[in-house]
């Protein structure tokens, strides 16, 4: 493993960020967008909007600014709060991603969603916000403007490759977006993005990811984090919301699960590259945890994938 907590987990979610469409609008307009069981972003490449969820005070878009949405709730951009808006299925398709309304001369933006493993994809959407504005005026500025006028090229240009770039882009943008999200510590929900945006634990957040078949102390994790035991215990529980050992014992099944869902390596060989003594205390470990044996839980997999 690495010694990436953030990549590590990214990467265990299968998390992927795809762009889906984009609209171009001039004079008066307003679009609402249904509810999605997934992470919804958009970036505005040009002009200004508004955004809001039905019921609530809007807020302002100005160009490189992103909107991002962890939530299933009805949203509405438009031009003006007091327009009455058009139901984005009537807009967009699968064959229809582009849409322009009006002259399309006064705003341009761009949409997309992240795709996440219908399981471990709550390791990522428990521990961001319902709603995020990002302001292009921030401090990641010229990232996010760069990473906006890119995108904005591959979907003008349609040159050779394009799709492929523009996936890369799109992903590039997601982390920047949780990039942006970790320097506001304070807003970020107790979990394993709070604890490494806390630069006091994240130490032993690296360590444990790093090596987690290793027999870790609490001493050895606190030394790492330049605390005493029991304040680096208080102080990672605080924002990681559980006991660093307890964490690490998480993170270990979350590894199992994977390995039991996407090969066939024998049990006893899993409990071994986890840090297990035996294939019975892993199986107890991980039954402890997810409510079923490792060979239920394998068995059950493949019933589901018939």
């Amino acid at each position: 493993m690495s010694r990436d907590p953030f990549s590590d987990i990214l990467t265990l979610t299968n998390a992927e960020a795809i762009l889906t469409g984009s609209l171009r609008a001039g004079g008066r307009w307003a679009v609402r967008f249904p509810p999605r069981d997934r992470i919804t972003f958009f970036t505005v490449v040009k002009g200004n909007c508004w955004g809001y969820f039905e019921g609530e005070e809007p807020t302002h878009f100005a160009t490189a600014d992103i909107g991002v949405l962890a939530v299933p709730r009805t949203f509405v951009l438009c031009s003006d709060p007091r327009v009455s808006p058009v139901d984005a299925t009537t807009l967009f398709s699968l064959e229809r991603t582009k849409v322009e309304l009006g002259d399309g001369k006064d705003f341009a933006y761009l949409g997309g969603h992240v795709m996440l493993d219908p399981v471990r994809g709550r390791l990522v959407m428990d521990v961001l916000p319902p709603w995020m504005h990002i302001v292009g005026s921030s401090p990641q500025a010229n990232i996010f403007r760069w990473l906006v006028d890119q995108l904005a090229a591959e979907q003008a240009a349609e040159q050779p490759g394009s799709e492929l770039a523009s996936a890369q882009l799109t992903q590039l943008l997601f982390i920047q977006i949780l990039r942006a999200h970790l320097r506001t510590a304070d807003m970020i929900p107790v979990g394993w993005l709070r604890a490494l945006a806390d630069s006091r634990v994240a130490p032993a957040l690296r360590l444990m990811h790093a090596e987690p078949s290793r027999d870790w102390h609490l001493d050895e994790l606190a030394k790492a984090s330049a605390m005493s035991r029991t304040t680096f215990a208080l102080h990672f529980r605080t924002a990681a919301g559980v006991a660093p050992l307890t964490y690490l014992t998480a993170w270990r099944m979350r590894l199992a699960e994977r390995a039991l869902r996407d090969d066939t390596t024998p049990v006893a060989v899993i409990a071994q590259t986890l840090g297990y003594s035996s294939e019975s205390a892993f199986s107890n470990a991980f039954k402890r945890e997810t409510g079923k044996s490792p060979t239920a839980y394998r068995s059950g997999l493949k019933t589901t994938t018939r």
